[in-house]
């Protein structure tokens, strides 16, 4: 008994089942289906992404079905992937049986596939661009993708096509309007279908109207509007003939829209892998949901959360701005203040004016640590006395332990969050693991002094110019 063909082989023979398993196992987001992608990547590449778009309600799928029937008539092999919304209850796709393209069920040279959106917003499913490189290795020289049809955001087939058909009907003047944000800028071409209707003129006068305000398209292709009945198939041969001009003319671009939509596919994969290593490896079952609770209250900013988390999954600082050089890190700017825990504040404040004769500002309290802290000017750098007033607050613990005497030294940085992640990545650990507000406004932070050979090591980021204290 000969043995089963692999899967891959099986899909590059073009066998319709070996497609649609593929496909599965991609929709599934299984370890299988990227590594299929793998193994096929390389044969991809030959066949022509034709997206449409367009509001409900458009005759999008008609369009697509007459299409069809059109480049078979031409001797092309045509897949088409026809995104739908989910249903609440199976998580398939609502209209998955394309009554509409029904005509095509017999023909070998056609392959139909629905995908739900799962949730996934911009008109297309998440995995639409993987089932796309699925039928181009199938040997599909078109390859059609009708997006789910919501209005306004459905922008996600510009990242997916080649050439974007933007599908209109008359009657939608004002719609025209409300979509010119959307949509409407992403068309390659403009079709009014049912363009029997009263109002196709109307229509397609709007479209050109607002094609002619935009300065862009002076040069270069000009997206036309085109008028169809679908029904009837009518106009139909006329939009495959400008497709295929789009084609030609744009042949030089090609490669940079393919190239752009690589960029953007990759990004959205590291995103959501990374994501996914991050709930499995890294976070403690129910710490994301910590984050955000903690985001809510105000207790953290989303930035410094996202730092936070960042450091623990690298096990290393991320460049979140110029301050990450090749170098390491370069966030501090240099000695901001040595503070000095006394028991006496009078005392000493006397011997650094009255003998030294430096000069200090007003006493300010710290609130929530119990201290009253009063800055000594030097030049350079500041001394900060640092009192206690209050029983059992850090600083009459310590002069209990230790004395009056050297407390710690502060070094000013640009950036307290980096700085934090670089600390925390670097293995060392915080006391403060977020920014608190010190005196004057300033963020600092605490690093451990078990990790810093006993010194007391404070991060500050002095305040703003203006910012409220």
């Amino acid at each position: 008994m000969t043995e089963p063909l692999p899967l891959t082989d099986r899909l590059l023979a073009g066998d319709p089942r070996a497609i649609a398993r593929a496909i599965s196992l991609i929709e599934n987001e299984s370890p299988d289906g990227a590594a299929l992608i793998g193994r096929i990547f390389a044969k991809t590449g030959r066949a022509y992404l034709i997206g449409i778009t367009g509001p409900p309600g458009a005759g999008k799928s008609t369009l697509v079905d007459k299409i069809t029937a059109e480049l078979r008539k031409r001797g092309k092999k045509v897949s088409i992937l026809a995104v739908d919304p989910t249903s609440p209850f199976s998580g398939g796709a609502i209209l998955g049986d394309r009554v509409r393209m029904q005509a095509h069920a017999e023909d070998e040279g056609v392959f139909i596939r629905s995908m739900a959106t799962r949730g996934h917003l911009g008109g297309l499913a998440r995995t639409t661009a993987e089932a796309a490189i699925v039928l181009d290795a199938a040997g599909y020289d078109v390859v059609i993708i009708e997006t789910v049809g919501v209005g306004q955001d459905e922008v996600d087939i510009v990242r997916t096509a080649d050439v974007s058909v933007v599908t209109l009907v008359p009657g939608t003047g004002d719609e025209v309007q409300a979509l010119k944000a959307g949509i409407m800028e992403i068309a390659d071409i403009f079709v009014v279908n049912k363009a029997d209707r009263e109002g196709a003129d109307r229509t397609a006068a709007s479209i050109e109207m607002m094609l002619s305000l935009d300065d862009a398209m002076s040069e270069g292709w000009r997206p036309p509007v085109l008028r169809t009945e679908a029904t009837a198939s009518r106009g139909i041969g006329e939009l495959i003939d400008t497709i295929d001009r789009f084609r030609e003319q744009s042949s030089d671009t090609l490669g940079a829209r393919r190239r752009a939509r690589a960029e953007w596919r990759l990004r959205e994969i590291l995103g959501r892998r990374f994501m996914q290593h991050l709930e499995a490896n890294v976070l403690q079952p129910g710490e994301f949901g910590q984050w955000l609770d903690r985001i809510a209250a105000r207790e953290v900013d989303p930035y410094g959360a996202a730092a936070t988390v960042m450091a623990q999954a690298v096990g290393h600082a991320l460049p979140t701005s110029p301050e990450k050089t090749s170098g390491g890190f370069s966030g501090v700017i240099g000695i901001d203040h040595v503070g000095i825990a006394v028991a006496d504040p009078e005392a000493s404040l006397k011997f650094f004016t009255g003998v030294l004769g430096l000069s200090s500002d007003t006493p300010q309290d710290v609130k929530g640590q119990n201290t009253r802290v009063r800055f000594v000017d030097t030049g350079d750098a500041k001394l900060e006395l640092v009192e206690s007033i209050a029983p059992g607050s850090p600083i009459a613990t310590y002069l209990d332990k230790r004395g009056p005497g050297l407390h710690h030294v502060a070094l000013r940085v640009r950036d307290i969050h980096a700085a934090i992640v670089h600390v925390v990545g670097a293995g060392i650990r915080m006391i403060d693991k977020e920014p608190r507000r010190g005196a004057h406004g300033s963020l600092i932070a605490f690093v451990h002094p078990a990790d810093t050979h006993g010194v007391l090591v404070e991060l500050k980021q002095p305040a703003a110019p203006g910012e409220s204290h």
